[in-house]
């Protein structure tokens, strides 16, 4: 595929964001036209007459623009991740699924709400475990003083798989009348109780992992190209994948702590990232969180608005995730992968 100039690209990925987020915030069983929603966010900026009922101004402002927001910042995220973890593990399969920072935070939740019920402990404990299974991979992925791709990458199985069980055991523990269906529908992943509070929560972790991915671009290009390269231009490659997995573990426990477990984002979308601007990762990044941004939330809109009873994300998202995937692959035929 032809890619387009990234510039011009860009602006068109920013101007669907900016009219998907318009358009998002009139969406729901309560509609607001597009232009009361303009009207609503231009107030906030100049003086204007409201054409708007007070209706309308609480559902825009009080609900759904904390749930747009944290959509959209989630999805950005772990587009971003997965975009990092392609390159750095040198593997366009990867996502922030496989090193099991995912699992461990949802076990993590499921932990908390079995236990504390609470929120804030659920968010705690999900981005706890989240940072604690990073430890574990590294831990395991280490052999003697370097942490090799394979080494890593068979330690997040592991992880991944210890976790999964332990929430499994969880579920199975959890009271069927109360706590497990909240387990259930939590790890499922969804923003119906997204607040501002909750945005506030997540904001500074996710753009401190994002900002570190992005300040590691330049080098997550040179690791593409191996360790060999890497270390023969001076840059250790060992402690810049550290660096990328620190940031994606900050990243996905975060998200996992305010919306449950979201898959196949950080998986589908690099990729057509990758198919637009080419495997630059200095371009492949903000890219795919642009992309990532608008593409979640329109699926946050579809799981609100296609049905009465609200569908969770990860359902959807796996639901389009998986044949879109398979698209793609085709398409490529597997490849464009690697620096260009």
């Amino acid at each position: 595929m032809k890619k387009t100039g990234f510039p011009s690209l860009t602006v068109l990925l920013f101007i669907l964001l900016i009219i998907s987020v318009v358009l998002s915030l009139g969406i729901g069983r309560y509609r607001v036209s597009p232009h009361k929603v303009l009207g609503i966010l231009s107030s906030f900026l100049i003086p204007i007459d409201s054409f708007w009922s007070s209706t309308d101004f609480r559902v825009v402002t009080l609900i759904r623009m904390p749930r747009a927001a944290l959509a959209l910042l989630s999805g950005a995220s772990l587009a971003m991740a997965g975009a990092a973890l392609q390159g750095i593990f040198k593997n366009p399969l990867v996502s922030p699924q496989v090193i099991g920072v995912t699992s461990g935070s949802g076990f993590g939740g499921a932990l908390a709400i079995s236990l504390l019920n609470s929120q804030i402990a659920t968010m705690g404990l999900a981005f706890a475990f989240g940072i604690l299974s990073l430890l574990l991979v590294c831990g395991i992925g280490r052999s003697g003083k370097r942490s090799s791709i394979l080494m890593l990458v068979l330690a997040g199985v592991i992880a991944n798989a210890f976790f999964t069980a332990l929430t499994s055991l969880m579920k199975y523990t959890a009271d069927p009348y109360d706590k497990l269906p909240a387990i259930v529908i939590w790890l499922m992943g969804s923003f119906s109780s997204a607040t501002y509070k909750q945005l506030l929560i997540a904001l500074a972790p996710i753009i401190t992992g994002m900002l570190f991915l992005m300040l590691l671009r330049f080098r997550i290009n040179i690791l593409s190209l191996g360790d060999e390269d890497s270390l023969a231009i001076g840059i250790n490659p060992a402690k810049i994948r550290g660096l990328a997995l620190t940031a994606v573990a900050i990243i996905a426990s975060a998200v996992v702590s305010v919306a449950g477990i979201i898959g196949w984002v950080g998986l589908v979308v690099p990729h057509i990232a990758r198919m637009l601007v080419g495997p630059d990762h200095r371009r492949m990044l903000p890219a795919s969180a642009l992309i990532g941004g608008t593409y979640l939330l329109w699926i946050d809109n579809l799981a609100r608005a296609a049905t009465p009873a609200e569908i969770p994300i990860g359902i959807i998202t796996a639901i389009i995730g998986a044949p879109l995937f398979a698209y793609l692959l085709k398409k490529t035929g597997g490849k464009g992968w690697g620096n260009g």
